[in-house]
């Protein structure tokens, strides 16, 4: 899971929750969706933050309001259905038109889960969700009703006693109906990283051989927090695999800024070549001066990113230290290489060290501080087609407060980013189906849908 730097307290709280988890298999207790659970964030209201969100040197911060703050109409960013078709761009001139606060809401879809850090789908028309687990399991989900039996079950490998350790990724192959492979992202019983190859049962579809394991990358974990997790296939069928910095406080290793290693990355693999991968050519340090799985670094611990599955533009969460959380992103077609700033900057402020003279360091498109939230949780650009008006509007929120953003690009360039929500939730992730709907994870065990109400 991401870590800030949160209170005592909280984190008292937390592995105390945490116990509870564990003495859950997953096997007991297996929900029957054939009654669900009231709603827990159903009756949510869409806020506008308080006053004109400020721009900085390619930032943005908003303030958020208090209890006592009005609702208000969002500003006129959003276009009206008659004037902008479905896949219009992110950036692209709209119409505009204020939105009802009233619209939107997240409708309870499937409840009774255990410790939920992800969602996903296999883009095989099947229409199956596919459920992370952080205990080890991956859970498919059809119409909401979870199935009895896990597609995938490694508890028996998976070592979740820290707060982020766990089952933390997964990601289908982008030829997964042909093929059955997909890949996951684990912490082993001795706390240290395991990227594997995965194969389907060729008798049923709904079961995965936990014996066709082949493991693609082992890396040794100095600490037992900033692992990472993010597993996603990029638009060029390269697979993206997000690495935290190693752990505890400060990166002490300076492992974000050092090209020698793998930690505080976001690496670039190809699954379909070499033996156990090959090396993308366009990689950075393909030939030499890194380690070449490198595609971008100065990163704290990118828990989320994901790609626009319209444009292929990248955005990540990088979850802050103590003071603020940031989204960075790639536009589609950027070379690699590119330096987020860890640890020199925590979003886009100065935190330790002088950097070298001439070393460019990218800043964040977005970032709030500690007041707002301590864990940015990565999101999804919305391509659906339910929500029209929402198209090209980046949803991404914070696992402590419960908050939901979003985030776009105005016409001239610069980039706005607004509260959206206000929720109770333990945000761990948001995931997409095969139509672009938008789902947001509740470690606490529920998925919800973004929907409009009725």
């Amino acid at each position: 899971m991401p870590s800030g730097k949160k209170s005592r307290a909280r984190a008292v709280a937390v592995l105390a929750a945490v116990l509870t988890w564990i003495v859950a298999a997953c096997n007991t207790s297996s929900p029957t969706g054939t009654q669900s659970p009231p709603s827990r964030i159903s009756s949510a209201t869409l806020i506008a933050a308080a006053g004109t969100p400020t721009n900085g040197p390619g930032l943005t911060s908003t303030t958020f309001p208090t209890s006592s703050s009005p609702v208000t109409a969002l500003p006129t960013i959003f276009p009206t259905t008659e004037d902008t078709p479905a896949g219009t761009p992110a950036g692209t001139p709209l119409s505009l038109t204020a939105l009802n606060p009233a619209v939107y809401t997240w409708t309870l879809f499937s409840g009774g889960l255990q410790t939920p850090v992800g969602l996903t789908n296999a883009a095989d028309g099947s229409e199956r969700l596919f459920v992370i687990d952080q205990q080890g399991c991956i859970r498919i989900l059809h119409q909401g009703v979870p199935l009895p039996d896990p597609f995938l079950d490694l508890t028996d490998r998976v070592g979740s006693s820290g707060l982020e350790q766990g089952l933390l990724g997964l990601a289908f192959h982008p030829r997964f109906a042909e093929n059955g492979y997909f890949y996951v992202n684990y912490t082993d019983l001795h706390g240290d990283t395991v990227i594997a190859r995965f194969t389907v049962s060729p008798q049923d579809g709904n079961q995965a051989d936990p014996g066709s394991e082949q493991r693609l990358i082992f890396i040794d974990q100095p600490y037992a927090n900033h692992n990472g997790g993010a597993t996603v296939f990029g638009p060029d069928g390269y697979l993206y695999l997000g690495l935290g910095d190693g752990g505890a406080a400060g990166d002490p290793l300076d492992n974000g800024q050092s090209t020698d290693s793998l930690l505080g990355k976001i690496l670039r693999i190809d699954v379909d070549a070499g033996n156990p991968y090959a090396i993308p050519p366009d990689n950075p340090f393909a030939s030499g001066g890194g380690r070449p799985e490198i595609w971008a670094y100065g990163l704290r611990n990118p828990w989320r990113f994901s790609f626009d599955r319209l444009t292929g533009d990248l955005y990540i969460g990088d979850v802050g230290q103590g003071s603020w959380e940031e989204i960075d992103f790639l536009p589609a077609g950027a070379p690699g290489g590119v330096n987020f700033g860890w640890n020199y900057l925590e979003g886009g402020h100065p935190f330790q060290g002088t950097p070298p003279a001439g070393l460019e360091l990218v800043p964040p498109v977005a970032e709030y501080s500690h007041a707002e939230g301590i864990s940015v949780i990565g999101g999804v650009v919305y391509r659906g087609a339910k929500l029209p008006e929402l198209q090209g509007m980046y949803l991404y929120g914070d696992y402590g407060s419960g908050r939901i953003w979003g985030l776009w690009r105005s016409p001239d360039g610069a980039w706005q980013s607004v509260v959206l929500f206000q929720t109770n939730a333990t945000i761990t992730s948001f995931g997409e189906d095969e139509d672009g709907e938008i789902y947001l994870v509740d470690h606490a065990g529920d998925i919800y849908r973004l929907e409009r109400r009725e």
